[in-house]
């Protein structure tokens, strides 16, 4: 049974910084891409960042450019979403989750998913 679990989560001020983590069990043995997707209130969820399986290659999404990154432990099994210069904006449930497909930023393509974390950023 695959389990995602993510953690790291919290309530922080504007231009502050969290790092969450995804850690992954059961996952068959594939080359899979690690993201990180988010949703906000009344929101879609949206694409923040994937990391490939190689781990050489990265694509986040236009909103985080500069300010998250997404990387990996030593273990292909847990990965990280690096958040600095947080805004009121970034405010949202985050979930990682495994692909099958190369750094998609398409929720449809992905297999697994955690339960979440929230971030809040306060203005």
């Amino acid at each position: 049974q695959v389990q995602l679990v993510e953690s790291g989560g919290g309530l922080v001020q504007a231009g502050g910084s969290l790092e969450l983590s995804c850690v992954a069990s059961g996952l068959p043995d594939s080359r899979y891409t690690m993201g990180w997707f988010r949703q906000a209130p009344g929101k879609e969820r949206e694409f923040v960042a994937a990391l490939a399986w190689s781990g050489r290659s990265t694509y986040d999404a236009d909103s985080v450019k500069g300010r998250f990154t997404i990387s990996r432990g030593a273990r292909r099994t847990t990965w990280y979403l690096q958040m600095n210069s947080l805004e009121p904006e970034d405010t949202a449930v985050y979930y990682c989750a495994a692909s099958d497909f190369e750094l998609s930023n398409r929720d449809t393509t992905y297999d697994y998913w955690g339960q979440g974390t929230q971030v809040t950023v306060s203005s």
